[in-house]
């Protein structure tokens, strides 16, 4: 079931008709970390405050400013003049801004909306966007979703926001799983954990008692697929995140480990260890026999699909060293692809499919990018151990985690293309391997 609908708001006090879009200002990707656009987003009012379990809608009204705010200052590209650093806004100023005032503030861009209880139980928060210096409306939506859902609503706001201001896809509307970690170094206890991207709605989905190891969503988000340790053999399993249970993928003898989902769910591709020698195979995900993609002596594991799922690339130290190589689905065509100094290894596509992010290894672990011709490398990172990036839906962020030398303690980060805008992400204890979701349906 939809957690909330989106509609084009004709407008929120009256039916005034709607002003020509302006195209005079956007984001450079490239040159906006050096110069983020100033973009003032007041407290979102309210045409009656009316209670709901989340709260007034004038309370909700500041706290999806604030997410906003957020979202927005986080990509790196924006400097916002959030709600608490402005005034309150009247409910008939949304679709009516006093362009002069805020001129004054030095914002470019202006984003405006409201929040309004519905008499079956929803809320709608409007999102409106303002040229400043042009004066004109650039773009708006509504969301109706549940109080529960406010948050979602704030993030497709800012998606909004983004997408019209830069021309890149949305990324702040989706989740993130990752393992959790505790204790020390010699004995951690690890979970299955899932957040919003910006680390709200936290939960833990595994209690710790079995180590769990690189979670990834499947397309649909309903299941995760990882590795787990039960009874000390670790084997591949599929955890269902409405019911909470657990299936093996493979019941064999044999460990099983670096799994994936194709990018329409039908395969997991991963990794097994038979008689000392690992090789790629796919399975049905709904089960069945796997099949062997790879058989080159030596260790083939991280596979990961490209967005149209006609290619895998993945690591192999056939040549004596980890590489990076690519094959088509069915295991034909393998090539090598990198060509620098050093070690690869965990590479995975970007959802756009015109690069592949890595983990380079010597003097140091970091996470790198590359064209899949392996033309173009690039290094984004340079601490003393990253490892395991994920993409955002949009292909623009990586999120990877860090771990400060000697400590044994793992952070989870995100770094875009540019490599500049680096970002902790929070989390309530320690985090390793990442994988960022898709949009939420």
């Amino acid at each position: 079931m939809k957690l909330f609908r989106t509609l084009l708001i004709a407008a929120a006090a009256s039916a005034a008709p709607l002003p020509a879009l302006a195209q005079s200002i956007t984001v450079d990707i490239t040159g906006g970390i050096s110069s983020p656009m100033p973009i003032a987003i007041p407290s979102m009012p309210t045409p009656a405050i009316a209670p709901t379990p989340a709260g007034d809608t004038a309370a909700l009204g500041r706290q999806v400013a604030e997410v906003i705010t957020n979202d927005l200052r986080n990509s790196g590209l924006f400097q916002p003049i959030g709600p608490s650093a402005l005034g309150q806004v009247s409910f008939a100023q949304v679709t009516a801004p006093d362009f002069p005032h805020w001129v004054g503030t030095g914002a470019q861009a202006l984003v405006q909306g409201f929040a309004q209880a519905n008499g079956d139980g929803t809320i709608t928060v409007g999102c409106y966007l303002y040229d400043v210096f042009a004066g004109t409306e650039m773009t708006r939506q509504g969301f109706v979703v549940s109080p529960a859902n406010w948050r979602r609503a704030a993030h497709k706001c800012a998606d909004t926001v983004y997408t019209r201001l830069t021309g890149e896809g949305p990324y702040f509307d989706s989740r993130v799983v990752y393992v959790s970690e505790t204790g020390p170094k010699t004995k951690r206890i690890k979970r299955l954990a899932i957040m919003d991207q910006d680390g709200a709605n936290h939960r833990f989905l595994t209690n710790g008692q079995n180590i769990v190891l690189t979670p990834r969503f499947a397309p649909n988000q309903q299941t995760i697929v990882y590795m787990s340790f039960v009874n000390d053999r670790p084997r591949v399993y599929v955890y269902d995140v409405g019911s909470g249970r657990q299936r093996l993928v493979l019941d064999q003898a044999n460990m099983t480990f670096a799994p994936r989902f194709s990018p329409d769910g039908r395969f997991i591709v991963f990794s097994m260890a038979v008689n000392g020698n690992t090789d790629i195979y796919r399975v049905p995900a709904t089960g069945g026999a796997a099949q062997r993609l790879t058989t080159s002596p030596g260790i083939d594991t991280a596979a990961s699909y490209s967005p149209d799922g006609s290619r895998i690339v993945f690591e192999s130290d056939r040549g004596g060293t980890q590489q990076i190589y690519v094959m088509s689905a069915d295991g034909s065509g393998q090539q090598r692809i990198s060509f620098g100094s050093g070690r690869y290894a965990t590479p995975v596509w970007s959802p756009r499919g015109d690069l592949i992010a890595f983990t380079k290894i010597g003097g140091g672990f970091r996470i790198g990018i590359m064209a899949p011709d392996g033309s173009g490398e690039k290094t984004l990172t340079d601490a003393w151990q990253d490892e395991g990036p994920s993409w955002s839906p949009n292909g623009r962020v990586i999120m990877f985690f860090r771990t400060a030398q000697g400590s044994g303690k793992a952070d989870l980060w995100s770094v875009d293309l540019t490599g500049v805008n680096e970002k902790r992400v929070p989390t309530p204890l320690d985090g390793s391997d990442p994988a960022w979701g898709p949009l939420l349906p």
